[in-house]
């Protein structure tokens, strides 16, 4: 899996002399759950950053997303917007979300992560960037989940544009689906499925047929 071609002009940028500023400041945050403090407490400010060597002088000295433990997120929020569902920029929005099956962890979490974080820093969303608050990582036993937060969950169209880009900055192949959570249907869920507002693509294409098992058909008929 290869880093898309917007991201090149970051990956130059990591060694050079010239600060290049962001069109806005990112806050890095992280946390580790623990049963014994509430959320809030657990969640711990990393790093503003202003440039694109804000950035990388933190990536490079800091835990990938695949060597944290169970039970650990980071985040990359605009600065002045918690990554927490009850804040103002939140609360009325939700989140496109995609699983990392266990056997594809070494191969895709620390390359997605960086590429949706590139892809927010890069501001390529086109014109929909003060749409979306932030993005998250959650490194999970199960599966590891990455996730896009959008402002409003109501702007279908919107999102449906975020979500596409999304994919498209993840190389998602067209069997694998992302799905868009309300943060209130999440926050209020009384069981552990969340029916999805939004599903990218629509509907997953089904195996073609192969020709021997047509021909296999026909024989036995």
């Amino acid at each position: 899996m290869t880093l898309a071609p917007e991201v090149s002009r970051f990956l130059h940028a990591e060694n050079s002399d010239t600060k290049h500023y962001l069109n806005s400041k990112w806050v890095l945050w992280f946390l580790k759950g623990d049963r014994n403090r509430s959320w809030e407490e657990c969640l711990k400010r990393v790093a503003i950053l202003e440039t694109v060597e804000d950035f990388w002088g933190l990536y490079n000295n800091i835990q990938p997303a695949s060597g944290l433990t169970w039970g650990s997120d980071f985040y990359l929020f605009r600065e002045g917007i918690k990554p927490m569902w009850e804040h103002p920029d939140n609360v009325k929005g939700g989140r496109w979300l995609t699983v990392i099956e266990r056997t594809k962890r070494t191969e895709r979490l620390d390359v997605c992560w960086l590429e949706l974080m590139m892809a927010l820093l890069g501001e390529q969303f086109d014109n929909m960037g003060s749409e979306i608050c932030g993005a998250a990582v959650n490194v999970r036993q199960k599966g590891d989940k990455i996730a896009l937060w959008t402002r409003d969950s109501s702007k279908d169209d919107v999102n449906l544009a975020i979500g596409n880009i999304m994919r498209e900055k993840l190389l998602m192949t067209e069997n694998e689906q992302i799905k868009y959570e309300v943060h209130k249907d999440a926050s209020a869920r009384n069981c552990s499925v969340i029916k999805p507002k939004l599903v990218l693509p629509p509907q997953i294409p089904k195996p073609a047929k192969s020709s021997s098992s047509t021909a296999s058909t026909q024989s036995t008929a």
